[in-house]
């Protein structure tokens, strides 16, 4: 008969437990202090004994992506193209709320595994649903993706939680001397995230929709010759022209 005391059986490791608790670990304490080493610790076992899932941290962050952007909702085909995009768009966003610590990992993987080349894959069919050719397609993809990992690095681990100044300008000062600042201040704060969120995210559409009954051609980047023209001088380039008056 067991003592009184004696521990339960440990639960039996497995991809879906190991993925589960970093995921949760790394939402406790960040990518920067995450290690197989801490992970094991939380598990109750060896590091080596996730590495006999795992080759390496890599691949178990890889695993972890995939559990994370796998978990994002199906398409719809039989929906409107736009509102397909804006259910897509707020998952993906909603992921990011979800998993804050993580989502930079997510933001800055290039969705090389098969899971991600499937969201990938998903996403640019919408665009192509809508009627776009190949090319306006991959630029408003890029554009939009700009837009919602942007908006939700800034709403996650941004703006309100950066840097700030050693010795900041008092209230006072401020609301004296830079009364535009002092107005638009109220509409930052995270209260007001979704609705200009959906502001930008319509403005955006509305620019598809318009490329799109245009003919699915309506976004051509500049000419190289005026994309040089619109490009600042460097500081040699302004010298020399100084120079030669």
């Amino acid at each position: 008969m067991a003592k009184a005391g004696t521990r339960r059986a440990r639960e039996p490791l497995s991809r879906e437990r190991i993925e589960e608790a970093a995921l949760a670990l790394i939402e406790r304490g960040g990518l920067e202090d995450f290690s197989t080493r801490r992970l094991a610790a939380e598990l109750g076992c060896e590091a080596m004994s996730i590495y006999h899932y795992y080759p390496g941290k890599a691949h178990l962050l890889d695993a972890v992506f995939d559990r994370v952007v796998g978990g994002l909702p199906a398409d719809d085909p039989g929906l409107p193209w736009r509102v397909r995009i804006e259910t897509l768009v707020f998952a993906y966003r909603a992921m990011a709320h979800r998993y804050p610590r993580f989502f930079p990992f997510v933001a800055l993987h290039r969705h090389n595994t098969r899971v991600g080349l499937a969201w990938l894959e998903r996403m640019l069919g919408v665009f192509r649903d809508a009627g776009l050719d190949t090319e306006t397609a991959a630029r408003f993809f890029r554009i939009v993706g700009y837009y919602v990992i942007g908006a939700a690095l800034d709403e996650t681990a941004g703006y309100a939680k950066g840097h700030s100044a050693a010795e900041p300008v008092p209230d006072s000062e401020v609301e004296a001397s830079f009364p535009e600042v002092t107005a638009v201040n109220r509409y930052f704060r995270a209260a007001e995230h979704e609705a200009t969120f959906r502001l930008g995210l319509a403005a955006l559409l509305d620019r598809i929709e318009a490329a799109a009954e245009g003919g699915g051609q309506g976004l051509r980047p500049l000419p190289e010759e005026d994309v040089d023209a619109a490009r600042p001088a460097s500081p040699r380039a302004r010298s020399s022209r100084s120079s030669s008056r």
